[in-house]
């Protein structure tokens, strides 16, 4: 799991919106390649190919990191390591409880783990459950600032959307990016 790149560069004035340039890593999803995906509002889980469950965990620099913590990548911004830490110790280990008893025949890969006590549940979902991200909505969206803007203004129930290369890579841009 690597931290997913924000589609248009941030603006350095005010990190919380965006420019009308495009990241250079992301410059494919413009160029009309990878398929565009909802963005769920929850926290990410990961089931390895050894049926461990883990949690997403940011470690702020300075801050101890948690026993069995397993680092992915540094943020060279924000100095925030984002890694995987077992999911019994994670503050979502009650709620990942609840949903994993919601289904079974769980197959490795990453799930947004969504439910009342997550994020304000803004998924609106009557109890917690996993979403993998391999069966995401899809969608056909404009591929210019302006259409991104629009289309996702005019879907406020969606966090905003993720596109996915055949290569691996993905982009994001958030509901929030654009203020």
């Amino acid at each position: 799991m690597r931290k997913i790149p924000t589609l248009f560069q941030r603006d350095p004035q005010d990190r919380k919106r965006v420019l009308p340039e495009a990241d250079p890593e992301c410059a494919w999803v413009l160029a009309g390649e990878g398929v565009a995906t909802r963005k769920y509002d929850g926290t990410c889980v990961l089931l390895d190919d050894d049926g461990v469950w883990w949690a997403r965990r940011e470690v702020r620099p300075g801050r101890t990191r948690p026993p069995g913590y397993r680092p992915v990548m540094t943020d060279e911004t924000t100095g925030k390591t984002v890694g995987w830490e077992p999911i019994a110790q994670s503050s979502y280990a009650s709620c990942h409880v609840e949903a994993v008893a919601r289904s079974t025949g769980w197959k490795p890969g990453t799930y947004e783990l969504v439910g009342p006590k997550i994020n304000g549940n803004p998924e609106r979902t009557a109890g917690h459950e996993l979403i993998a991200h391999a069966d995401a909505e899809r969608f056909d969206v404009p591929l210019d600032l302006d259409g991104l803007r629009s289309w996702i203004l005019a879907h406020p129930q969606y966090e905003g959307l993720v596109w996915h290369h055949p290569d691996g890579r993905r982009a994001k841009i958030k509901h929030r990016d654009f203020g």
